[in-house]
């Protein structure tokens, strides 16, 4: 709703510019026509003090007040800033992989690909990283995207007013099955039909209790369908984001112990 203000009010001030130009155009063309002998006809003129005040004044104050609107509003609408709400968040982790999401609910112990359920009214907490490229996790219905990046995590924070079901994209081109990495965010009418979600997705026989089974789902697959997994290693979250800050600490180890040797072999 914020955000639908902002856009209108902005939209609603560079009219005020928009509209006079366009009909001053149409209005000065008809008045000056070849055919109208009754314009008046100032070869001379050339300035006018009232003219450039309006010119120059108008744009100034609605250019200096959608500035200040607008740095307001973003930081009030900061994606990672918690939203007002008692009740206790849903917290979902999300992890962008080639070319899937993969979600995990740790309080509930499961997780889904590509299908995300919390109660209407209730605060959406979610941490954000990457398995692979620079992605963007976004539900236009629900509010602002965020990137997921590769040993980094960033979060954001929504809620769904309304039940129903709204479709979540990747916005950031990340290869050839970017056009079909999609997912579904259900709002439940209550929090006993997210409860009967959560036991049915405990049902699956699939699970992602280690590293090597996170591998298997990671590999690359396009148009994944939904998937869910009855139990979840608590920290494959972490375990996820882990692993690049692993390999890029052992990257760097291989290159001092690839310089040590080369200063001695010039010994």
């Amino acid at each position: 709703m914020d955000q639908r203000s902002l856009i209108l009010t902005a939209f609603s001030l560079m009219m005020i510019v928009v509209i006079p130009a366009v009909l001053m155009a149409i209005v000065f063309a008809w008045k000056y026509r070849a055919s109208n002998t009754n314009a008046k006809y100032s070869p001379n003129w050339s300035h006018s003090n009232k003219v450039e005040a309006v010119v120059w004044t108008v744009p100034i104050l609605i250019i200096v007040f959608i500035g200040i609107l607008t740095w307001k509003s973003t930081h009030a609408l900061e994606p990672s800033k918690p939203l007002a709400s008692e009740a206790k968040p849903v917290l979902i982790e999300v992890v962008s992989l080639d070319w899937k999401w993969l979600f995990i609910y740790p309080e509930q112990g499961i997780a889904t690909v590509n299908q995300i359920v919390f109660p209407v009214n209730r605060l959406v907490s979610f941490k954000i990283t990457s398995n692979t490229v620079m992605n963007s996790f976004f539900i236009p219905t629900l509010g602002s995207q965020i990137y997921a990046m590769a040993g980094m995590q960033t979060k954001l924070h929504l809620i769904a007013n309304e039940a129903g079901t709204f479709d979540g994209i990747s916005s950031n081109f990340s290869g050839r099955g970017f056009s079909g990495m999609k997912f579904k965010a259900i709002a439940t009418p209550d929090e006993a039909s997210f409860d009967q979600w959560v036991a049915k997705a405990k049902q699956s026989p699939d699970t992602l209790t280690t590293m090597d089974d996170f591998k298997k789902l990671a590999a690359p697959s396009e148009n994944h369908l939904v998937e869910f997994f009855s139990s979840v290693k608590p920290e494959l979250f972490q375990d996820i984001i882990g692993q690049f800050k692993m390999n890029h600490g052992e990257g760097r180890e291989d290159m001092d112990m690839s310089n040590t040797a080369k200063a001695r072999a010039e010994e």
